[in-house]
């Protein structure tokens, strides 16, 4: 049954309309049947950015860590500091996707949309589809074919400078980042941190420190939030501080496609 709702928020009260999305049972990844989507929502409106319980085992993270020399994996490398984008190294998937990032976007993907679709009237924009499905083939026909899941490798010194990730005229509001390492044991350093400018005042930072297999959702461009003349965009950035020391590695995924 549908049900009407509202999230506080620091000026106001951020709506929220209909039931979430569940996501089926899968062995492989249990958890992610049992997340509280309508939580993690108010905290996304809360901080701007919302940490979800281990998405992934350690075993699970060796995995996808294990596959980032294997060139047949991915379509592109990327040394960022060739392009001023920071100091590191990020590599995309390409199709077909290894099938635990496969399904980690397909299942993901319905609640993120229903979240999604909360704010589009909040600020004035499109509403997207169910299913990932449809929205690859949106993107395909507006010529953006490319997938965009990414791993990114960190060595001492290494971070990323404050970016957001568009990609085509084709942008899902949100996306996932995922720890695959433990913080404090395999690296130090490197927090993440996400910058929102707020019009007529100073730009504020959250800092999150994910656990290993934890997950951040969080805006790829902005987010609502409520004003004295109702909502207005925030624009929103994110980056990665410096790692201290040893290696730090990330699963970002994004679901609109590239160009």
């Amino acid at each position: 049954m549908n049900h009407s709702a509202v999230t506080p928020t620091l000026f106001g009260t951020t709506p929220r309309t209909a039931d979430a999305p569940r996501i089926a049972y899968d062995r492989d990844l249990p958890v992610l049947s049992d997340l509280d989507w309508p939580a993690l929502y108010d905290r996304l409106n809360e901080r701007g950015v919302a940490l979800t319980p281990p998405l992934l085992s350690r075993e699970q993270c060796e995995e996808l860590i294990g596959m980032f020399d294997d060139d047949g994996v991915f379509r592109s490398t990327v040394v960022m500091q060739r392009y001023n984008f920071g100091r590191g190294t990020y590599k995309y998937y390409a199709h077909p996707l290894p099938s635990l990032v496969r399904v980690l976007r397909e299942s993901l993907y319905p609640p993120l949309a229903w979240m999604a679709n909360q704010w589009a009237p909040m600020l004035g924009e499109r509403t997207f589809p169910d299913t990932l499905a449809e929205l690859t083939e949106e993107c395909a026909a507006n010529g953006q074919h490319r997938p965009t899941p990414l791993i990114l490798s960190y060595g001492e010194g290494d971070h990323a400078c404050l970016h957001q990730d568009i990609y085509g005229d084709i942008v899902f509001p949100l996306q996932i980042a995922i720890m695959l390492n433990q913080p404090g044991v395999d690296f130090t350093g490197g927090e993440n941190v996400f910058v929102e400018q707020r019009p007529r005042f100073q730009s504020t930072a959250v800092v999150v420190k994910p656990e290993l297999g934890q997950g951040m959702i969080f805006p790829v461009r902005h987010r609502p939030v409520r004003g004295r003349n109702g909502y207005r965009g925030h624009p929103v950035r994110h980056g990665t501080g410096a790692v201290e020391s040893g290696r730090r590695q990330t699963l970002g995924l994004i679901f609109h496609d590239a160009r």
